[in-house]
């Protein structure tokens, strides 16, 4: 599977660069969706536990616990695109735990219609 928005992982490591756990994470979760090739979300959630489906279009939060950092990403066809990257805290911040606001959120962003 192809991967875009590497560099806003990218960033998130420079930003935590002393963090080896956390970046270590993050290249596996890049690692695990170049080599996967996954067939619906069953295949996905059953390979990475940490990935929450959160809008029927094909969008999931991985939170990798280690930081308590939060990754979305939208995975379409054969390609993946992280389309936001950060903390917990940014995370319950933005999107306020709540799937009406992620909704809300990809709309004004102009991911989903």
């Amino acid at each position: 599977m192809r991967l875009y928005g590497i560099r806003i992982l990218e960033k998130l490591k420079r930003k935590n660069r002393g963090n080896a756990p956390l970046t270590n994470a993050i290249d596996a979760l890049i690692k695990t969706i170049e080599k996967e090739n996954w067939k619906n979300p069953n295949e996905l959630v059953k390979s990475r536990s940490d990935a929450d489906s959160v809008h029927s279009e094909g969008f999931y939060f991985f939170n990798i616990k280690i930081h308590r950092t939060m990754i979305f990403i939208e995975f379409e066809d054969d390609r993946a695109t992280v389309i936001w990257a950060g903390s917990h805290k940014d995370y319950e911040k933005i999107f306020q735990n709540n799937r009406n606001v992620i909704e809300k959120w990809l709309r004004a962003h102009s991911w989903i219609k």
